[in-house]
C-alpha cells in the first residue's frame, strides 16, 4: 500500500470517527430509554445521509420510542437507509410491505424484494421473514419478486 493510499484512508477513518462515535452514544441511550436525547444524536449524521442513523430513526418512529408513532416517516426512514444498503433497514422496509402498516394495502411482492436483498446484505432474521411471506403468495408473485431482486441487486450488491 502507497503511503498516499494509507494517508486517505486513514483520513477518511478520522473524518468518519466523530459521526461512528455519535450513533454508538445514541445507541446506549436507546437502550437506556433516552430516546429523545438519541435523536439528538441521531440527527446531524441522519440528515447528512448515513444509514446506520437513518434507520434507528425509522425505529424510533415506527415504535414510538421518545417520538410519537408515525408509520409514514418511519417507512421514510427505513427506505433511505435500505436503499443505502442497510440491510436492518431492508427488512423494515419489507416489513411495512408485508404487513401493510401505513400503506393502502400490503405488498408482498416488494415485501419478499426486500427481505432478499436483507438476507443478501447479510440480516440473519430476514430468512425467517423471507420464508414467512412466501406462504402467503401466488408463484406468479414470487416470479415478480424475483425480477425486481435482480434489478436492485446489481446495483446494490454488485460483487455478491
Amino acid at each position: 500500500m502507497t503511503k498516499t493510499l494509507k494517508a486517505a484512508l486513514l483520513a477518511l477513518v478520522v473524518m468518519n470517527a466523530p459521526v461512528h462515535a455519535e450513533i454508538e452514544e445514541a445507541r446506549d441511550l436507546m437502550e437506556a430509554d433516552r430516546y429523545e436525547e438519541a435523536m439528538k444524536e441521531l440527527w446531524p449524521a441522519a440528515r447528512s445521509g448515513n444509514a446506520d442513523a437513518e434507520e434507528l430513526i425509522g425505529i424510533m418512529y415506527a415504535m414510538g420510542l421518545g417520538v410519537e408513532r408515525d408509520d409514514q416517516r418511519a417507512f421514510e426512514w427505513y427506505l433511505r437507509s435500505a436503499m443505502k444498503g442497510h440491510p436492518g433497514a431492508q427488512s423494515g422496509v419489507g416489513w411495512y410491505y408485508e404487513i401493510g402498516r401505513g400503506m393502502p394495502a400490503p405488498d408482498l411482492v416488494r415485501a419478499y424484494m426486500w427481505y432478499t436483498l436483507s438476507a443478501i446484505g447479510g440480516d440473519p432474521d430476514a430468512a425467517i421473514s423471507l420464508e414467512e411471506v412466501v406462504k402467503k403468495m401466488t408463484k406468479d408473485e414470487i416470479e415478480k419478486a424475483h425480477i425486481l431482486v435482480d434489478d436492485y441487486k446489481v446495483w446494490m450488491y454488485p460483487f455478491r
